[in-house]
C-alpha cells in the first residue's frame, strides 16, 4: 500500500510557525447549544466543504460524546472490524482522545436525521525534524454503504486537509490499497514511498 503525501509541504515548512500561532485560536472545544462540547473547534472545518454538504442535504461537524447513539460505530464498521463496546467504553475512550489537546481532529458527515453516515480523522504527530514541524496522518475514512457515490468521501479528505493545513502541519500523509489510489490522487496526494506494517 501506498504512503501519500500533499505535493505542497515544502512551501508549508517555510511557514509552519504562522500558521501554528494562528491556529492556536482555534483548536478549543465549542459547544453546539445543548452544553455539548465537540471534540475540537467547528471553525476549523473549511467553509466550502461545509457549504458543498448542505447544499445537498448534509452537515459536517466534530465528533461528540454523543455520537455513540448516532451510528458513528456503525459507519467505522464499514472500514474494519469494530466489536461491541459499551456506551461507558465509549465515553472514556472519547474523553481520553479528548484530553490529549491539538492531537485528534475526528469528523463526522450526518444525513437529515443527524445519523451520523460517515467520518474520518487526522492524527497530528509532533516531530523534531522539520523545525519542530507537525505532520497530520488522515485514519480511519468510512462512509456509509448507503451513502456512498454521493462525493462523501471526497469531502471528507478535503475537510480533514483543511484541518491539518491550519493546524500548522507541513504535510499530511495516509496509507491506502492500490484500488483506492486513484481517489487519493483526485484529492490532491500522490504516491510517495511503500506502506510497511508489523501486527501483534
Amino acid at each position: 500500500m501506498a504512503e501519500l503525501q500533499t505535493p505542497s509541504e515544502a512551501s508549508q515548512i517555510s511557514t509552519n510557525g504562522v500558521i501554528q500561532e494562528k491556529a492556536e485560536s482555534q483548536i478549543a472545544p465549542a459547544t453546539n447549544g445543548t452544553e455539548e462540547a465537540d471534540l475540537f473547534s467547528d471553525s476549523l472545518i473549511s467553509p466550502s466543504v461545509k457549504a458543498s454538504l448542505q447544499e445537498v442535504g448534509y452537515t459536517i461537524r466534530p465528533l461528540r460524546r454523543s455520537d455513540y447513539k448516532t451510528g458513528y460505530l456503525d459507519c467505522l464498521r464499514v472500514l474494519t472490524t469494530v466489536g461491541e463496546p459499551s456506551a461507558q467504553a465509549f465515553t472514556e475512550r472519547y474523553d481520553f482522545i479528548s484530553s490529549q489537546k491539538e492531537t485528534y481532529y475526528i469528523l463526522v458527515i450526518c444525513d437529515s436525521t443527524s445519523r451520523v453516515v460517515g467520518t474520518g480523522a487526522v492524527i497530528v504527530e509532533r516531530k523534531f525534524i522539520h523545525n519542530m514541524g507537525l505532520v497530520g496522518h488522515i485514519e480511519d475514512i468510512a462512509v456509509d454503504k448507503n451513502q456512498q457515490g454521493k462525493k462523501l468521501g471526497l469531502r471528507i479528505i478535503q475537510a480533514l486537509d483543511h484541518v491539518a493545513e491550519n493546524v500548522g502541519c507541513y504535510k499530511c500523509i495516509l496509507d491506502c490499497s492500490e484500488a483506492n489510489e486513484g481517489f487519493y490522487v483526485k484529492c490532491g496526494f500522490k504516491r510517495a514511498g511503500l506502506e510497511m506494517a508489523h501486527y501483534y
